[in-house]
Parts: C-alpha cells; sequence; structure tokens
C-alpha cells in the first residue's frame, strides 16, 4: 500500500502544498519561541493540536547537528582514487548475494518502475553500507535545528511538518526515529517529505518503514527516481574505448549526440555493443582523455537529483553497472592531477581570465571543469576538462 493510499490523494495534494508555503516562522532567534511558531502553524495547517503538542514535546536544538553541517565533505578525491575506496570486493559480494536473497522484490521493481536492481543496491551501499549504518542523530531534532539556522531553512522547514504527518501515521517517532544528520531516514535514506510523495509499503504490513524494511526501502527508493525522472528499461552509463582523432571538445556533459552519432566517430562498447543508437548520450571522461571513458545516457542525469557529487554520482552509477555484471574499468594511464592547493591556484588563474569557477575552493566542480575545457581550448591543448600542472604553468 502507498502512503498517498494511506492518506488519501486529496489529503497528500493539501499536505504537499501547505508544507511548501510553510514560511510563516522566521529562521534564528529564540529556539523555544521558534518552537512555538512551528506548532501554530501546523494547527494552522490543520493538525490536531494534542497531536502537535505530542511531535514538539522535548525537542531540542542539536549542536551535534551544527557542527556536522558546518564540516560537512566535499568528495575531493579524482573518480579512480574514490570509486576504489567505495568500491571493495566484499560490497560486490554482498551486493549479489543481497540481490540474490530479494530477487522478488527486484522482479517487482523493474515490472513497475524498469529499475535495473544494481542501481538500488549500490544506492543502499554507499548510503548506508546496506542498512549496516543508518546514523544515530535523532532526525526531528536535526529538521527542527537547520529549519532554525539559517542558513537553509527553506529546505529543512517543509520536512519538520511532513515528519509530523508521518508521526500522525504510526510511520515516525519523534523520540526515537534516528537517522543521518541532515534529516534522512532509512536504507537509502530519504527525507520525510520525500516518503510522504514516495513511500511504498513493499511488504504489506500497512506502514513505510524505511529504517528495518528492506521492501519498503528499496520499494520506496524506485519510486523516487521514477519520480525524478527515471526512463524504464534504458541503461544509465557504460563503458566505452575511444578514437585517437576524437574532438576532447565535445566531452563532458554538456554536449549529446545519439549513440549512433557516436559510432560513427569511432565510439565503442569496451565490453559489447552500445545501446539503442537512438538514444541520446554523452561522454564523460573523469580523469580526461588518458583514463577511463563512460558513455552516459539519459538515466545517468537522474543521479544528480539524489547527489550533487559528479565523483560520487559517476561511482554510484559505475558500481550500479559492476553489480549487473560488468567488469572493472580500464583505469588506463591518467595525467596526475592537481593538489588541492594547485587547484585554487589554477581557479584563481581561471577567474582572472574571466571565466566563473565559482568559489575558489580547491574541488573541481562543474564551473571549474567548464571553464578548464575552454581555455585549453583556447591554449590549442586537448581540452578533456582535466587540469594538470602542465596547464597551470601554461597559464
Amino acid at each position: 500500500m502507498r502512503i498517498s493510499s494511506i492518506l488519501g490523494t486529496a489529503a497528500l495534494a493539501a499536505l504537499l502544498a501547505t508544507t511548501s508555503q510553510a514560511q510563516n516562522t522566521p529562521c534564528g532567534g529564540s529556539f523555544a519561541a521558534f518552537v512555538q511558531g512551528l506548532k501554530d502553524e501546523a494547527i494552522g495547517m490543520g493538525h490536531d493540536p494534542a497531536t502537535v503538542d505530542r511531535f514538539f514535546a522535548g525537542v531540542s536544538q542539536s549542536d551535534a547537528v551544527l557542527k556536522a553541517d558546518r564540516r560537512q565533505g566535499i568528495f575531493q578525491d579524482p573518480f579512480i582514487t574514490f570509486s576504489r575506496k567505495l568500491i571493495s570486493q566484499n560490497r560486490l559480494d554482498k551486493g549479489r548475494q543481497l540481490g540474490a536473497q530479494y530477487a522478488g522484490i527486484f522482479d517487482r521493481i523493474r515490472e513497475e518502475y524498469g529499475i535495473a536492481p544494481g542501481v538500488l543496491l549500490a544506492f543502499w551501499a554507499f548510503e548506508t553500507d546496506y542498512g549496516a549504518f543508518q546514523g544515530d542523530f535523532n532526525t526531528a531534532n536535526a529538521l527542527v535545528t537547520l529549519s532554525h539556522d539559517c542558513r537553509r531553512p527553506e529546505l529543512f522547514r517543509p520536512q519538520v511538518f511532513s515528519a509530523l504527518t508521518l508521526f500522525e501515521h504510526g510511520d515516525f517517532d519523534p523520540r526515537t526515529t534516528t537517522g543521518a544528520w541532515a534529516g534522512e531516514i532509512g536504507m537509502v535514506q530519504m527525507l520525510p517529505k520525500d516518503i510522504l510523495e514516495n513511500g511504498v509499503d513493499g511488504d504489506g504490513d500497512g506502514h513505510v518503514m524505511l529504517k528495518t524494511s528492506p521492501a519498503d526501502a528499496l520499494m520506496s527508493g524506485a519510486k523516487m527516481l521514477s519520480h525524478l525522472g527515471w526512463r524504464p528499461n534504458e541503461p544509465w552509463l557504460q563503458e566505452i574505448t575511444l578514437p585517437a582523432d576524437l574532438d576532447w571538445y565535445e566531452t563532458g556533459l554538456q554536449t549529446t549526440k545519439t549513440v549512433a552519432e557516436w559510432e560513427q566517430l569511432g565510439m565503442r562498447g569496451r565490453n559489447g555493443a552500445l545501446d539503442d543508437g537512438r538514444l541520446e548520450a554523452s561522454v564523460l571522461l573523469p580523469q580526461g582523455k588518458d583514463g577511463p571513458a563512460f558513455l552516459a545516457y539519459p538515466n545517468f542525469r537522474v543521479y544528480f537529483e539524489w547527489n550533487q557529487s559528479y565523483t560520487y554520482v559517476l561511482t554510484a552509477a559505475y558500481f550500479g553497472t559492476r553489480l549487473m555484471g560488468a567488469p572493472a574499468y580500464d583505469a588506463r594511464s591518467p595525467q596526475e592531477g592537481l593538489s588541492g592547493e594547485q587547484m585554487k591556484a589554477l581557479q584563481s588563474k581561471l577567474a582572472a581570465r574571466g571565466f566563473d569557477v565559482g568559489e575558489i575552493d580547491g574541488i573541481l566542480g562543474s564551473g571549474t571543469r567548464n571553464a578548464v575545457r575552454d581555455v585549453q581550448k583556447e591554449l590549442g591543448l586537448p581540452a578533456d576538462a582535466w587540469p594538470t600542472a602542465a596547464l597551470l604553468n601554461r597559464l
């Protein structure tokens, strides 16, 4: 039973509309006054006052959540290093074992959403190590704390009211429900609003329990991917080999061609034929023209709705292909990249030339990649968006 069935379609729509408009309680100031403002807002939305009192009773500000938010890491390792850290033989073996153990659930996911098992298994592995480490932050405290904090209140305040609705239907306990510091819950780490919109009662017990039910977690994750735009029964990523005379400026997510057009340019699948020639796809070179190469199909872009890190997304997508039987990628011999300080120096030089690289932070984000690619072309270098010491010296 999907949670929309539990609430009723009209009630769910009304709830989502009101939570998206919950802007009446300003962030900052007295925490107690802020909580009272949230309670007044919730009652104004139609929630029962006694239920609201029970939900917010004992909610407290969490210094640990604020510290975690301030120190959250950015994936700075290059793709080869990062992917080898995350994809261990144990995770491969465990993923394949769980794929067999829950084959019936994955069959349902394929039938209803057209999503291959490896896609969900990879998220399950990376988010919580297949459910073993789901986070021990009190979720209600985390959401209210981050709503009170003025960095991103518009993101977290609607989650508070969504958690309240889950509480009303027995799927959330503000005293005992725990998860990640940013409020994600369960084996595949979903926020309360995502659970309301995409939660699926996969095991038929009348509740959506993402912490304890693999069926609920996997079916809900699949529905969320579908909601985010996953195209049923289509590929997401494939390792390729490249022609030596490729125009490297044509690579990257900003350029798409049909698979047939890439094939005409000499692109080949490293382990089997490329997919449907009519599909649009982009060539990804995470460490430049001398490193591993992938063809990213339309479904690959859905990963960025789950996580914004290019390195994380590519690693998760690649791990999904491994769990579906693809061999380890050919790392080849990419040129050495830049240290964090070298990257900052490069970003400063690019910014001085008029390129928008965003913050000078030493991170190879999309803005810096695009600037590197453009300046490489300007200087007559292979425009593969991979910054090296040679490029830094040229600048």
